[in-house]
């Protein structure tokens, strides 16, 4: 893992698309601005490890095939 300071109003680049800027810090808190293109996901980390988390369960739930077929038939 890559650790730096920074102050208030200074930034990191992150290739050639994504700055990280330090906005303010207040205390323990520290508000950062993202300019990534809009191709590119952010998103906060608790967050995205519960989409990650979501998308596994549901790629591993067994779906019953012949009850999907048959409510499609009966449409």
């Amino acid at each position: 893992m890559l650790v730096l300071s920074r102050k208030k109003s200074e930034a990191i680049q992150i290739g050639e698309n994504i700055e990280v800027k330090v906005i303010s810090i207040e205390g323990d808190q520290v508000k950062l601005g993202i300019h990534a293109p809009s191709s590119v996901d952010v998103y906060r980390k608790e967050l995205y490890d519960m989409i990650q988390k979501e998308n596994n369960e549901a790629a591993n739930t067994p779906v019953d095939l012949t009850s999907l077929l048959k409510t499609k038939k009966e449409k």
